[in-house]
């Protein structure tokens, strides 16, 4: 059984926060019902590959980052069959809280430290840049909490109540929450433990532990593949940098 490892206070050193390591974590153990595809749709071809090996591409471009890992359902095989390479855990669970914590045991297993940084990444963000994620690295790797990627809300933001309208929302202070999302090891462990399984991604683990997450402006472009009309958008976007 995946063990987690309890956060210490004397990891906050600066000594071993200086020495602190980059990981990559991608939860892939998900069957992407809403999006209509056949299979997952983390492994629907968008522009001539799987979605998830263009997000793989950007987070392989990143050289600050000492290895990224894939977490997949046990007995997936899609990646023995399309990227050997792969770092790969047969580990996911059955929300995105259980998959995450149990991919911050294996990479502990496989060598990272409860202090070392992990950027937790959704599979179906496959327009990620590397730029982007060098941006929230820039952005987290000295701050006392970490962060995520988000984006100001643009429209107008409307209540609803029975198919109506209810109020409209002040949408100043808004953010639309991206990922990847940016902490500490063992901070985040404890965090999801605290949390439990209905938070629905790593920020919010994070908040309910009492801490504030620095937001990052990330881009209107990172937008998580869900629906079926969300694939051709994609496509595009991954042509047109072609």
């Amino acid at each position: 059984m995946l063990q987690t490892t309890p956060y210490s206070s004397e990891l906050q050193q600066p000594a071993l926060l200086a020495r602190a390591r980059l990981w990559g974590l991608i939860p892939c153990a998900g069957n992407g019902s809403r999006s209509g595809a056949v299979v997952p749709k983390q492994y629907q071809a968008v522009a001539g590959k799987p979605m998830v090996l263009h997000t793989l591409d950007a987070f392989a471009a990143v050289e600050r980052l000492a290895g990224t890992l894939v977490v997949v359902s046990a007995g997936d095989s899609f990646f023995a069959q399309h990227a050997a390479s792969v770092r790969v855990a047969d580990c996911g669970g059955s929300t995105r809280a259980q998959s995450v914590a149990n991919g911050l045991a294996a990479l502990q297993q496989q060598g990272a430290d409860a202090q070392d940084w992990v950027l937790v990444h959704d599979a179906a963000r496959c327009l990620i840049t590397p730029q982007q994620i060098d941006t929230l690295i820039d952005a987290c790797q000295h701050d006392a909490v970490g962060g995520l990627l988000a984006l100001p809300l643009p429209d107008t933001l409307k209540a609803a109540q029975g198919g109506r309208v209810s109020a409209t929302l002040e949408r100043s202070d808004k953010w639309l929450a991206q990922t990847p999302q940016m902490f500490r090891i063992g901070a985040l462990q404890s965090a999801l433990q605290a949390a439990g399984d209905a938070v629905t991604d790593e920020s919010s683990a994070m908040e309910f532990a009492g801490l504030s997450p620095l937001l990052v402006q990330g881009s209107a472009q990172n937008f998580k593949v869900t629906y079926a009309q969300d694939f051709a958008l994609a496509e595009a976007v991954l042509l047109s940098r072609l």
